[in-house]
């Protein structure tokens, strides 16, 4: 999206603002001259990190707060032209050893946020990010949005009825919400601290540590991949496009499978090594198979397409790391 863009002087919402892809959109509104306000709980385990807005910290407003708190969510959306909702849990993993806490996140909190929206700012413009987690394992490659939804874990579920939950408001009340199903995004400002949200970065990590890459099974899985200034760009697109309300897109563009991934952030690292080992429990059983996304309909409807090749992508990845590891290890 060009400077110029209808974010100048836009009031912009996003909650999950000081987590990865929050913050890196945080960046790109702000410097397209939006003026931007961020909704943070700052929970451990999800990756919010107030270093994530440095550099703009002065020209955003940071409100740390949960994005189940109503009274606090409904007087942000007041006066906003687009609110970004990508507040929630990732975790395949967390999801099965807490489902409730999940649920409660994941469709109790978007059930707030649109209903603060329909309330006190019906014509405002949604943008929420689902997940490719929602199709659970493909029936057939590549994955458009036309395939069945059948998820493998609670977060997969509670992720499609968030989703469904915006859909429904943009039926029954006309609010202009729109889906954005995310794949393995990574690169700068994603927690480093566990690897739970993200084999990418993870991967980056254990070559910056210097251990052996630790990639699970035969390593021969195929992952779709977005570095994250593709998401951004899309997630811009999306917020600014009538031809996104009531729907959903696909993102991804970069397929590869695990063991090669592994392979080109060693190459590009210049040291490191990988090692197959065995699924532990947790793993084996959200593990999905091969995911390649089908980008058509995205693509018609918004012009976009992915345009940071995976190499590039991981080369900026593993450079930042490199500069600001004390602000993202333990």
């Amino acid at each position: 999206m060009a400077e110029g863009s209808p974010y100048a002087g836009a009031s912009v919402l996003i909650t999950g603002g000081l987590g990865f892809i929050g913050s890196n959109l945080a960046h790109r509104l702000v410097a397209l001259g939006a003026r931007v306000t961020l909704l943070d709980s700052m929970r451990p385990e999800c990756g919010g990190n107030e270093h994530n807005v440095a550099g703009i910290r002065e020209q955003v407003v940071v409100e740390l707060g949960d994005v189940r708190d109503s009274e606090r969510v409904s007087r942000l959306v007041r006066g906003m032209d687009v609110v970004f909702n990508l507040a929630g849990t990732a975790s395949h993993t967390d999801s099965m050893a807490d489902p409730y806490t999940d649920l409660d996140i994941n469709c109790r909190g978007q059930i707030g946020v649109l209903e603060a929206c329909r309330t006190h700012n019906p014509g405002v413009r949604v943008v929420f990010t689902g997940t490719r987690g929602q199709y659970g394992r493909a029936e057939r490659l590549p994955v458009d949005e036309r395939q069945p939804l059948v998820p493998a874990d609670a977060n997969g579920i509670n992720k499609t009825a968030g989703e469904q939950y915006h859909l429904l408001y943009h039926r029954y009340y006309g609010l202009r919400t729109t889906s954005l199903r995310l794949s393995n995004t990574y690169g700068p400002r994603h927690q480093m601290k566990h690897a739970r949200q993200g084999v990418i970065c993870w991967f980056v990590r254990q070559v910056l540590d210097g251990r052996p890459i630790r990639v699970y099974g035969d390593g021969k899985q195929v992952r779709d991949t977005n570095y994250v200034d593709d998401v951004v760009e899309a997630l811009c697109r999306a917020g600014a496009s009538a031809e996104a309300d009531g729907e959903v897109f696909n993102l991804g563009g970069a397929p590869v499978g695990l063991v090669d991934l592994a392979q080109a952030i060693i190459r590009l690292a210049g040291r490191g090594s990988f090692e197959l080992c065995e699924y532990p429990a947790a793993s084996r059983g959200v593990e999905v198979g091969d995911y390649v996304a089908d980008t058509t309909k995205i693509e018609q409807r918004l012009g976009w397409k992915a345009a940071v090749s995976l190499d590039e992508g991981l080369r900026r990845t593993i450079e930042f790391y490199g500069k600001e590891k004390a602000h993202y290890w333990e």
